[in-house]
């Protein structure tokens, strides 16, 4: 048994933040019945076709789920969402600011009729003060939480490569669920949560806020760390790219003497400590680079393996695919798309495929008929509710 199997999930969602929450769920076992728009459903369907003809965030975020299409404007959507409403456990939106509630979907406007019933609410800004009908993407939040004045080139920000923000906001949306439903387990009751992309953000960009709190911030530094050094991309004389790390005085030892070969440097007073090394960083890293030089990107990783400093391959797309550690540890496994069969990772913590659920990617609308009739409505219904363009 899976541990959240008999949990019933509706989700209220588009692009990634609610999306990447409820797979969650789905992972671990919840019945996700994922509401979209007649037609043309989450919006994230049409970000791209670079999965088998599928959008690679919708793939990312909605695989175990199932896809009712329902207008929510429509003046037959109250009595199908009552119904659904009734056998669910949680509610997860994160529709345009104040949709929900002006649906009658508010935790205040269900508490009475759904006392059991967690609502998850996932707005850019939160539900009041000045920002509370702001629009708010992923960018926009990277940009007001402050992550784009520490990251980047000296010479300008960049943005992060991947949806952090949305991330961010997910995950903390996936653990209150989770600390919710223990609760309920205790006192009966659901509980409204409300997850703010900006609060969670800003939660993450701790240290560089502190860091901050009475001097200047960290300057940005590209794929280097902006207070300590050595610690980022260094070229290998073939043209590769190898990242390092050290954190301490005796990495520091290690590194001069096991991968520099140049002992002496260790003691050179420019060096002598991690404030000092970040001080004098352009001229540490001409000599790295020097030494370097003459050796592939394989010698200096088995190096400074040898030496027991952090090491990574600055890895593309294609080579985290067939990343030899995950291979090795069987973390992918085939999940069905509308275009066909694609590999998915296990979720982190899964000890193997039997531990979670992984199952196809909807298909628009692909359960409409299924979960009405669940909830007894007759073929005639249906057809009726189709006719009107309800569903």
């Amino acid at each position: 048994m899976l541990p959240l199997q008999g949990i019933v999930v509706v989700a209220l969602e588009h692009a990634v933040a609610a999306p990447f929450c409820t797979r969650q769920l789905a992972d671990l076992g919840a019945r996700v019945i994922k509401i979209e728009r007649p037609g043309g459903g989450d919006f994230a369907r049409g970000y791209d076709g670079r999965v088998r003809g599928q959008s690679s965030h919708f793939v990312w975020t909605n695989r175990s789920k199932e896809s009712l299409t329902l207008d929510l404007k429509h003046a037959e959507a109250p009595a199908i969402l009552a119904r659904l409403l009734t056998g669910a456990d949680v509610l997860v939106q994160n529709l345009m600011p104040g949709a929900a509630a002006r649906l009658g979907l508010s935790y205040e406007a269900l508490h009475a009729t759904h006392p059991r019933l967690i609502v998850c609410d996932i707005s850019g800004y939160g539900s009041d003060g000045p920002y509370r009908e702001k629009k708010a993407y992923d960018l926009m939040i990277q940009s007001e939480s402050g992550f784009l004045s520490v990251t980047g080139s000296a010479q300008e920000p960049a943005k992060a490569g991947c949806s952090i923000a949305d991330i961010a906001a997910g995950m903390y949306a996936f653990s209150n669920i989770l600390a919710a439903l223990i609760e309920r387990g205790h006192t009966g009751h659901g509980r409204r949560i409300e997850i703010s992309m900006l609060e969670a953000m800003v939660e993450w960009m701790g240290h560089p806020m502190y860091y901050a709190f009475d001097g200047a911030p960290p300057s940005r530094a590209g794929a280097a760390h902006a207070t300590i050094y050595p610690y980022g991309p260094f070229p290998a004389g073939d043209g590769s790219t190898v990242m390092l790390g050290l954190q301490n005085e005796r990495e520091w030892l290690a590194f001069c003497k096991e991968v520099l070969r140049q002992p002496d440097l260790a003691a050179d007073e420019r060096f002598c400590s991690n404030s000092r090394r970040t001080e004098a960083r352009a001229q540490l890293r001409e000599i790295i680079v020097k030494a370097f030089s003459d050796l592939t990107g394989d010698q200096v990783i088995a190096r400074l393996d040898e030496a027991q400093i952090s090491n990574a391959r600055m890895n593309v797309m294609r080579e985290v695919w067939e990343h030899r550690q995950l291979m090795a540890r069987r973390r992918w496994v085939q999940v069905d798309t509308p275009g066909g069969p694609v590999p998915a990772l296990l979720p982190p913590g899964a000890a193997d495929a039997g531990a979670v659920r992984m199952e196809a990617i909807p298909v628009l609308g692909q359960h409409t008929e299924a979960i009405l009739a669940r909830l007894g409505f007759s073929v005639a219904d249906i057809e009726r509710l189709r006719q009107l363009r309800a569903i």
